[in-house]
């Protein structure tokens, strides 16, 4: 049996968590495993999650209050030994620069477009495979 890649989605909202959920699927490409989906909408509770579970790659929601995900983003990276992959979700393109401050591997803007959503997420989990390997 194939193992599954963890994927963390970080948003207070519950309906852009499913948006997520339901933009990537359970497998986001035929060359990736099956994901698996660990959810969170506060700030503690995604350092809770990542480390009782090893993850593949943070989702985090730019838009998210009062912790954004750009901001938990730069912590991540500053804080986590070995931090997975993330990808940033942004309200508007012209938010690029700041994702690039949060040292974010991939963003993707809202709403969100399914078809780059999951060749985004795909992407990272194929770069988190290839540094575990």
């Amino acid at each position: 049996m194939q193992p599954t890649a963890t994927v963390l989605v970080y948003s207070d909202n519950a309906d852009t968590r499913e948006q997520v959920r339901l933009a990537a699927g359970r497998r986001p490409a035929p060359d990736v495993p099956p994901v698996e989906y660990v959810e969170c909408a506060t700030l503690p509770g995604v350092l809770a999650a990542l480390e009782a579970h090893h993850v593949d790659v943070c989702v985090l929601d730019g838009e998210t209050a009062p912790a954004g995900g750009m901001g938990v983003c730069r912590q991540l990276k500053d804080e986590v030994f070995r931090c997975p992959p993330v990808l940033l979700l942004m309200g508007r393109p012209q938010d690029a620069w700041l994702a690039t401050w949060s040292r974010a591997d991939a963003a993707v803007t809202h709403p969100l477009d399914p078809a780059v959503f999951a060749e985004a997420l795909a992407g990272l989990l194929r770069s988190r495979r290839a540094v575990d390997a």
